[in-house]
């Protein structure tokens, strides 16, 4: 019986052993064959870019979408509808995942960004309001009179549907009637009582292209739709003219493929891409990025800032799925690099984009960038060893066996920073001489991150520094403060002028913006103003 139980046992341990490994390989095969689970970024298999699209825009953004197909076999499917139903939609749709939104008007791309339904936004073109009749029309339109003569027949979009029909309120609403109103109620009245209002800016080009009206307002460029252009004809209304709207593209918070969105986004908004579509369609068409699938930037980053940026910048490579090439040094020998490359030219390594540890390093090489902006600033300290009592005061640096590090002049911001505090109160000078005299130490180092390290060695008594550089080893260093508002770096980020991708950049900043506790939690004084919206911060070189 004992044999027999024990070769039942045995029996049933290679039966185990058999399902185990069955399963295994089973599981092994699926990952060759299906591969390995995706990201949330990544594209999901099958699945199409979805696109809600403001319906006057169709023609383009159809080419663009079969353009995109054709070149990376990824299908879009658009929904079309009047720019302010498709964002009410996405309000009230909590359930369905649309990754993009399309508006003929960029305030509801930017309402969709401060009710967090979307991320990123990008502008596209231009577009104005006019007015059209059938080029067979006998009727003379020259004001807003002519417009709503008595029993005229219009057809204009719904304001609180289509953003045509915003974008005539607004524009009205602004000129003055003279029976106390403005002359957006008298077309309001006018329209209620012979007219139509339309939810969408193709239905009222129809019905004037039909003669259900006699006049309608569509934006400029619906008539340079094949559908219009021959049987309708433009009268550009003085009251109208100064009236102009954005057409802009958001990225959707409830995307579940961010990554793959943003490419087409970029191609969509590309110069070489989707604005060729656009221009071609009648749209006075944006700067926008030179296209490339996945983008590479070059990025000059001052040494000071590199705690507080890399966690930003590992976010948005990711979300953006581009090649973000970032050397960390002193501003010094930054923008000592920067003056060898021929023609600021970023094929050849020039930065698209520079963050410098102080406005000093940039003003030096500011000819070649624009849009920057002041991002944080940092307080300069001196930085002592635990306990010590040595150094209370600048002067105390020039004390016999007082070893000091402090920053090449030459090479990094906190040299050049540093002897500026320094030539202040006389004390630079003596200790360039005493870096001269036998037994005396007095180093120079090429970046600010060089310098702490030789506090917490022993290999010096005192360095200045940055105080961002002195927080991660704070428990074991004690540090002194300069009594002047010298001592403040200020960082600010900018755009080099022959970047290829300023669209893209600017996206940067807004993650920058987005991120400001990276910079609080290193020590910084994080200081910049929101990027969508002008402020004291921003300095845009003319």
């Amino acid at each position: 019986m004992l044999d027999l139980l024990r070769q039942r046992r045995g029996t049933l341990n290679l039966q185990v052993v058999f399902v185990a490994a069955l399963l295994v390989s089973i599981a092994l095969i699926g990952l060759l064959v299906f591969g390995s689970p995706r990201r949330k970024t990544g594209r999901q298999a099958g699945r199409p870019i979805q696109l809600l699209a403001a319906a006057g825009l169709r023609e383009p953004i159809e080419e663009i979408a079969r353009r995109y197909e054709a070149e990376y076999g990824i299908k879009v499917d658009i929904q079309f509808g009047g720019s302010n139903s498709l964002l009410s939609q996405i309000q009230v749709d909590r359930i369905s995942t649309p990754d993009l939104l399309l508006v003929a008007d960029a305030t509801y791309t930017q309402q969709a960004v401060e009710k967090n339904l979307a991320k990123e936004t990008m502008s596209v073109a231009v577009q104005r309001p006019c007015v059209i009749v059938r080029k067979d029309a006998t009727i003379e339109i020259r004001t807003i009179e002519d417009l709503i003569a008595p029993r005229r027949r219009l057809s204009i979009g719904n304001p609180d549907q289509a953003a045509i029909g915003k974008a005539v309120r607004d524009a009205l609403q602004r000129i003055p009637a003279a029976d106390g109103g403005n002359q957006w109620l008298r077309l309001e009245s006018a329209v209620s009582q012979y007219g139509v209002f339309k939810p969408t800016v193709n239905e009222v080009a129809n019905d004037v292209r039909i003669g259900a009206v006699d006049a309608g307002i569509v934006w400029n460029a619906t008539v340079s739709s094949p559908a219009y252009k021959d049987t309708l004809r433009v009268i550009e209304l003085p009251e109208l003219a100064s009236q102009s709207e954005m057409v802009s593209l958001a990225v959707l918070a409830s995307s579940q493929q961010p990554t793959d969105a943003l490419k087409f986004a970029r191609y969509v908004s590309a110069r070489d891409r989707g604005l060729e579509v656009f221009r071609s369609h009648g749209l006075e068409v944006q700067e926008g990025d030179e296209w490339a699938a996945r983008p590479e930037i070059n990025f000059f980053c001052g040494a000071v800032n590199r705690r507080s940026i890399e966690p930003i910048l590992e976010k948005f490579q990711e979300r953006e799925g581009v090649i973000v090439n970032t050397i960390y040094d002193g501003c010094g020998i930054l923008t000592g690099r920067m003056k060898t490359i021929q023609n600021q030219d970023p094929s050849l390594g020039f930065p698209d984009l520079y963050l410098a540890c102080d406005r000093y390093y940039l003003d030096n090489v500011k000819d070649w960038f624009q849009e920057d902006v002041d991002v944080s600033d940092i307080e300069i300290v001196m930085v002592l060893p635990k306990g010590s009592t040595l150094i209370s005061t600048p002067q105390d640096l020039l004390k016999p066996g007082i070893r000091v590090a402090i920053g090449q002049p030459d090479q990094c911001t906190i040299g050049a920073l540093t002897k500026r505090l320094l030539d202040r109160d006389g004390v630079y000078e003596k200790l360039m001489k005493k870096q001269l005299e036998p037994g005396e130490t007095v180093v120079e180092k090429s970046s600010s991150a060089l310098l702490v390290p030789d506090v917490l060695t022993g290999h010096v008594d005192a360095a200045i520094a940055y105080l961002s550089d002195v927080m991660p080893n704070r428990s074991k260093v004690d540090i002194v403060h300069f009594e002047s508002g010298d001592n403040v770096a200020v960082q600010p980020l900018s755009v080099a002028r022959n970047s290829r991708h300023k669209q893209l950049l600017r996206r940067f900043y807004e993650a920058v913006w987005r991120e400001g506790s990276s910079f609080e939690s290193k020590g910084f004084h994080f200081r910049y103003c929101d990027p969508t919206v002008s402020g004291s911060e921003r300095h845009v070189a003319k």
